[in-house]
């Protein structure tokens, strides 16, 4: 249940980072509205609550949180900006994946 639980909240946590990160593109690069700050701050902001949640060592928890964000990133990658990942992208999730259980869940 704890790896269930750690994998959930560090994709809420990379779906918060993106959409702080995505909504300021929008407005600097796609000619968006200023209003779009607004959100990404507090999509930002929560971004940093939901990393505070993990009951482990800070800088552990961003390195394994890395290899779960390039997951959710290619997934945005799919499913918002319409772009397709290819199967290197897939071997690198993969790879990412695999570290960032390593570090999470090795025994201690």
């Amino acid at each position: 249940m704890l790896v269930l639980k750690t994998f959930l909240l560090f994709i809420l946590t990379a779906l918060a980072e993106i959409l702080g990160c995505y909504l300021p593109y929008l407005w600097l690069k796609k000619d968006g509205s200023a209003w779009l700050l607004l959100p990404a701050a507090v999509s930002l902001a929560v971004f940093a609550w939901l990393l505070s949640l993990h009951p482990t060592a800070a800088g552990r928890v961003y390195a394994a949180y890395g290899g779960v964000y390039i997951a959710v990133a290619l997934g945005w990658l799919w499913l918002v900006d319409g772009i397709r990942p290819t199967a290197w992208d897939v071997v690198g999730v993969a790879v990412a994946l695999i570290g960032m259980s390593i570090i999470m869940f090795a025994p201690r």
